[in-house]
């Protein structure tokens, strides 16, 4: 890493966020899943292993020698947005970025002890200016959360699976921990396109990448409109058995689909948490801290909560109208049982939530015990 003097302010006016701590972007399924990550049997001892073991110092050297390193000297328009992305989440020192040659669109934020951003060639001649602003804005966001470490040992993981895929069991731990993590990276970027989000601050620009990269540079050809109102029917389309089907496709993914990416970006740029952060209040670094991991636990639980009770997918319709019907049947067997009226029963609050309001019902589903403190994520 090269320390930055942040001498260079952004190429237009943009909101910068001193200070910015990783909450204000991340999303809430994000850290849940990071939890649920960190609590997986057997991810501690392999996290610390591999943590000593895995070849950084090799892969810094693969890139050195067989990619084009982003400077003042060499694509110094990347080099700009990357000090840009830098100096508005305040990320004190700029991590060392590559342009490799791969037709293929793709960007990945890497390293063990010190982040790398290697983005592609297909990346770079498919995005126009802003649109590679948001890109790089999202892998500095992947960087200040410290999700590089996860990412990099994911990247491990998957290789080695294949190798010992010819050992009896050998497989099924390491798949184990690869399906984890993919749950988790999935989830850690919706929170890096927030953070490419705040660094671009051109919500039409973060959608026409994610529109490009779904259906190529034919712009003239899609409509952001039309493109959301994909992400509309994929949710709430079809029925059970699509639901199921929804959920094979995206397993064996890295990334969540595209029009989902999409639609989740745009939900939040409409929230009062955006507004609150574009306002200059959120936040700090400095108070992560005194953070509970625990508050952030519920409020993810929360967050599923609700997207049980507001979700158009058919499966999650049927588990909220399962968590909301448990508190209708928990009343009847309790006045069954101790001789109380439906009436009764309904004046007491407790076991007759609506039907249609999973809120009541899920905090008990969704709630885990505290979580204990894992491995560091912070920058």
């Amino acid at each position: 890493m090269t320390d930055s003097s942040h001498e260079n302010v952004p190429s237009r006016q943009r909101m910068r966020f001193p200070g910015i701590s990783s909450r204000a972007y991340e999303h809430p399924a994000d850290r849940s899943a990071l939890v649920a990550l960190r609590k997986l049997s057997g991810f501690d001892t392999v996290f610390k292993a591999l943590s000593g073991l895995l070849p950084e110092r090799s892969l810094r050297l693969l890139f050195l020698s067989d990619s084009v390193r982003v400077s003042d000297a060499q694509f110094a328009h990347l080099n700009d947005m990357l000090r840009d992305a830098c100096y508005i989440l305040d990320l004190k020192k700029v991590p060392p970025m590559y342009v490799t040659q791969d037709p293929k669109p793709n960007a990945m934020c890497i390293g063990i002890d010190e982040p790398i951003i290697v983005v592609t060639t297909g990346l770079v001649e498919l995005l126009d200016e802003e649109e590679m602003r948001a890109v790089v804005g999202h892998e500095v966001g992947h960087a200040l959360s410290g999700h590089a470490v996860y990412r990099t040992i994911l990247l491990f993981l998957t290789g080695l699976a294949v190798k010992v895929a010819w050992i009896p069991l050998g497989n099924v731990a390491i798949m184990a921990i690869v399906t984890a993590l993919r749950e988790w990276f999935r989830k850690s970027e919706l929170s890096a396109d927030r953070a490419g989000l705040l660094a671009g601050q051109d919500l039409q620009a973060s959608m026409r990448g994610l529109m490009k990269i779904a259906g190529g540079n034919h712009l003239h050809e899609m409509n952001v409109d039309a493109f959301l109102a994909q992400a509309d029917e994929y949710e709430k389309g079809g029925d059970l058995r699509d639901s199921v089907l929804k959920i094979l496709n995206v397993l064996p993914r890295s990334h969540p689909f595209t029009t989902v990416r999409a639609a989740e970006l745009k939900k939040w740029s409409e929230t009062r948490d955006y507004q609150r952060v574009m306002d200059g209040h959120y936040p700090r670094r400095d108070e992560d801290k005194d953070t509970s991991v625990t508050d952030s636990f519920r409020e993810s639980a929360s967050h599923y909560a609700d997207t049980v009770r507001t979700s158009k997918d058919p499966l999650m319709k049927l588990v909220g109208d399962i968590a909301g019907g448990a508190g209708d049947l928990g009343g009847k067997l309790r006045d069954r049982f101790t001789g109380g009226s439906g009436a009764a029963g309904g004046s007491a609050g407790k076991g007759d939530a609506p039907a249609g309001d999973a809120t009541g019902g899920s905090e008990g589903t969704w709630r885990r015990p505290d979580p204990e403190e894992g491995p560091g994520t912070g920058s």
